[in-house]
């Protein structure tokens, strides 16, 4: 081998010194790469994701059509409002076996109540035994079923000894607690001053049992949809009567927001009405000079009232299964103002979802013949005493009785 030809073979293969500089282009070449890749994978996945929000938010209607809503700001939970823990004082009663007991009437010491699967129910002791069942099976507690099963909602005794019921979804009922017979008095559905019946929900008998007053809630929404109703702020509740002699049935009154509990004042000429959506109790002159006429019994309360009842004092029983803390956060309150949220959240959540942010506070009211605060009984988180939607005063206890839960609650006033 020559100098010439030595020499190019060791330059060719001399070597190479790999440097930063070198390597410099071939980085940043894979870096601006790497990223462009990154950025069309976010840019990709958040259009999957954003897409079909927005389609949600645009294209599909909500079922709900709210109205602006006006409510004062919720008053302090002190002074009558303190909070407390009596309510957990309270001993469950029959858990699991009776599903949402609504109402709560006595006949001596015989309770009766309405359960979520259409029965209508007798407790003598530690004994339960049904009494009758309003609607047909399947009565397992599925939404689709529950219109034809019925849902029993408020219950009294009439000056007879027989119940008058409240089925929110089959009308207005007088039940002998003996027999078991049934009598449909008004059928929910049928047309009644212009508006169809469509959310019966409670009821009270006058003494000589001539008249029963009874609240339907919305001509719009059924029960099984009572959060639309109370989002959509809906002004279609109605008080009506039904003459026991006559069969007629009469609205009383009308434009109602959520007319939910009622109660005959003692002179019987008027009644209390809860207006739930409102958080607060209406009077409603149904006879003598006033008829016809309307005023408020108490307004502004701490949270949304449900069912009223007398007291041994004179007063009455107010149950609430949701508050307006303050100081807090009331969703309900908040979104008075806010239509078009309320909107974009039926859109999103089914009513079960949305049932998850209500708080568990349980809070019963015992109010003077006035209208102002005796007392209150709470249940911070409902631990014992959950979704109370009456308060039943019978021998000393506080019978409680609730929309949803599994049992029924006894509370022992002396102990409060």
């Amino acid at each position: 081998m020559n100098e010439p030809e030595g020499l190019r073979f060791r330059r060719l293969n001399r070597p190479q010194i790999i440097t930063d500089e070198l390597q410099e282009p071939q980085y940043k070449g894979t870096s601006t790469y790497s990223g462009k890749v990154f950025r069309v994978t976010l840019v990709t996945l958040g259009g999957c994701l954003i897409l079909p929000l927005l389609v949600v938010i645009f294209l599909l209607e909500s079922p709900i059509q709210p109205e602006v809503l006006s409510l004062n700001e919720p008053p302090l939970l002190s002074g009558c409002y303190e909070p407390n823990f009596k309510l957990r004082e309270a001993q469950r009663l029959f858990e699991d076996q009776l599903v949402g007991p609504e109402s709560i009437a006595n006949f001596g010491d015989v309770l009766y109540t309405g359960t979520a699967d259409g029965k209508i129910v007798k407790i003598v002791g530690k004994t339960i035994s049904v009494v009758a069942r309003l609607g047909k099976p399947p009565c397992d507690g599925a939404r689709e079923h529950e219109p034809s099963c019925g849902r029993p909602l408020g219950i009294r005794v009439g000056p007879n000894g027989t119940l008058f019921v409240a089925d929110a979804y089959l009308g207005l009922f007088e039940v002998n607690p003996v027999t078991g017979k049934v009598t449909n008095l008004v059928a929910a559905g049928q047309m009644v001053g212009g508006r169809r019946l469509s959310f019966v929900n409670d009821l009270d008998v006058t003494q000589d049992g001539r008249k029963v007053y009874f609240t339907d809630s919305s001509s719009r929404w059924q029960r099984r949809d009572y959060l639309h109703l109370i989002m959509e702020a809906t002004a279609d509740g109605r008080v009506l009567e039904y003459d026991t002699e006559t069969k007629e049935v009469t609205v009383l009154m009308e434009n109602l927001r959520f007319a939910n509990g009622i109660q005959l004042f003692p002179d019987e000429e008027s009644v209390l009405v809860a207006e739930t959506t409102m958080a607060r109790i209406r009077r409603v002159h149904v006879s003598g000079l006033n008829k016809g006429g309307m005023d408020t019994f108490v307004e502004n309360l701490p949270g949304f009232p449900d069912n009223i009842r007398r007291s041994s004092s004179g007063g009455y029983w107010v149950a609430m299964s949701a508050v307006r803390p303050n100081p807090g956060f009331s969703l309900l309150d908040f979104l008075s103002q806010k239509p078009w949220i309320k909107k974009l959240i039926f859109k999103l959540f089914s009513q079960d979802t949305l049932m998850k942010f209500v708080p568990r506070y349980s809070l019963v009211l015992e109010l003077q013949e006035s209208g102002a605060c005796a007392r209150s009984f709470h249940d911070p988180h409902g631990m014992v005493a959950a979704y109370i939607s009456e308060a039943h005063e019978h021998d000393g206890h506080l019978y409680l009785g609730s929309f949803r839960s599994p049992y029924l609650c006894k509370l022992d006033l002396s102990k409060v």
